[in-house]
């Protein structure tokens, strides 16, 4: 040995090195923690700058190639799980979804590429909403895409450009249906109607209440999304969803039952958007093939969940 001693690799290299892009929004947050609790040393990629810049966490704006190829090649992570997007539907700047969604994606895997490094997989968040206006009642991950608005087209692009990575790196995409809980922003529908509920309102206004939606809960998503990483999926595209709908009308119903309060329902026109789809409900089979594991949270007790908040 000539009196050479290894140096012992330090906790952090022990440690799966994940990258979470996105890490700040409503999902990131739950899927950060859950990765911290489960060992993994995850750096967080957030917009802006609004603070500094630490060892787990670094700005980027997915938008610019340079900004990938630099957080790629200090991180070299083992694990990749791409979030960030803008995924508010009735977002204002329609080609913000295209720049962020689908160039955003393919500069984080061409940067991959530039600085040599394969990771051991890279999970892709799209969405069911690619589906578009679909009438059956159990959509698998067969089902052609038929995107209705921008959000789902930017989503479906960003597949199309995925899968021609397939051959180079190893790729998951997953397409989540409708998810809620704690900490979503009450932009989104099932936010705003717990927030009238806990606040005891006497009326709510919303648009068409008999859109029906499979409806998960955002720690049943993140547990897929953990399970998935270590699972030896790749090349595939997976539905996450517990194949249970809900109509606006039911979720509404369910949460006076657990409040005991009665909500005045206005409908507004303007909330009404032609392009909305009315039946949204999913196939989880491959899912629960891949990750027999992960157990769907049923969803009065994520209403009780967020009305406890």
């Amino acid at each position: 040995m000539n009196g050479e001693t290894t140096k012992p690799a330090t906790h952090a290299e022990r440690l799966t090195r994940t990258l979470v892009t996105g890490a700040n929004g409503f999902t990131g947050n739950w899927l950060t923690g859950n990765l911290l609790a489960s060992g993994h040393a995850v750096t967080e990629t957030v917009a802006g700058q609004g603070t500094p810049e630490t060892p787990s966490r670094r700005w980027l704006d997915i938008t610019s190639p340079e900004e990938c190829r630099r957080v790629i090649d200090e991180v070299r992570p083992d694990y990749i799980v791409h979030l960030a997007a803008i995924s508010f539907v009735a977002h204002n700047d329609p080609l913000d979804f295209y720049r962020v969604n689908v160039l955003g994606t393919l500069n984080l895997l061409q940067a991959c590429a530039d600085v040599g490094h394969t990771p051991r997989k890279v999970l892709v968040a799209s969405s069911a909403n690619v589906y578009g206006n679909v009438t059956s009642e159990a959509i698998d991950e067969s089902f052609p895409v038929a995107p209705v608005n921008h959000y789902a087209a930017s989503k479906a692009s960003m597949e199309s450009l995925v899968r021609t990575w397939f051959d180079r790196l190893p790729l998951l995409i997953v397409r989540p249906f409708n998810y809620t809980g704690r900490g979503q922003t009450a932009n989104f529908l099932v936010p705003k109607i717990v927030e009238h509920f806990a606040r005891r309102e006497p009326e709510i206004s919303l648009g068409n209440i008999d859109v029906a939606r499979d409806f998960s809960d955002v720690r049943y998503v993140v547990r897929a999304y953990e399970a998935l990483l270590d699972s030896g999926a790749v090349g595939e595209t997976v539905n996450v969803c517990t194949g249970q709908p809900y109509t606006l009308r039911e979720i509404l119903a369910i949460a006076s039952e657990i409040t005991g309060h009665e909500l005045e329902i206005r409908v507004n026109p303007a909330f009404v958007r032609q392009t909305d789809v009315k039946m949204l409900a999913g196939s989880p089979a491959k899912l629960r093939k891949l990750v027999p594991e992960v157990e769907a949270i049923g969803f009065r007790d994520t209403l009780q969940w967020m009305l406890a908040a």
